[in-house]
């Protein structure tokens, strides 16, 4: 189980596109969050996740160096004190396992699905049973009680 920590999630945002990026880092300061950096390629989100300890890594399947955000997810995710979840547009490359991420929002998101994923980890983080009912836009992992995944938008 994580460390359990009150207060606001420390946010890596795994994203190549600078203006997504930005416009992410915004909207989680207005949500309560803190961003603890970003990262275009797959060499800089491991880094950066092992060096800044995020509580949450949110990470586009495709970075600056290619298809490379599966890899991020899997690396990021063995530290059990880092949940990932994907952002991505490209759903469909994401695996059966979803390399250890707990869930999928897909792009073009909305505040409330972001808000709604960040509240989910939050309760899980701290122990409490989340609801999966009132997320709207966010995709659970199969292990995460998601059902079945296709690969297909959330």
């Amino acid at each position: 189980m994580p460390e359990v920590r009150e207060g606001p999630l420390r946010i890596l945002v795994v994203e190549d596109e600078v203006l997504i990026a930005l416009e992410l880092e915004c909207l989680l300061e207005d949500l309560g969050h803190v961003s603890v950096g970003v990262a275009g390629s797959s060499a800089d989100a491991i880094a950066l996740g092992r060096t800044a300890l995020p509580d949450v890594a949110l990470v586009d399947i495709h970075l600056i160096d290619g298809p490379t955000g599966v890899e991020v997810a899997r690396q990021l995710s063995r530290d059990p004190r880092v949940t990932v979840v994907f952002m991505t547009a490209n759903a469909k490359r994401i695996p059966p396992d979803f390399a250890g991420a707990l869930g999928v929002i897909a792009k073009p998101y909305s505040e409330r699905a972001v808000a709604g994923a960040l509240d989910y980890v939050a309760q899980r983080r701290a122990g409490h049973p989340p609801s999966a009912e009132t997320l709207d836009g966010f995709h659970l992992a199969p292990a995460a009680g998601g059902g079945d995944w296709t690969g297909g938008a959330p």
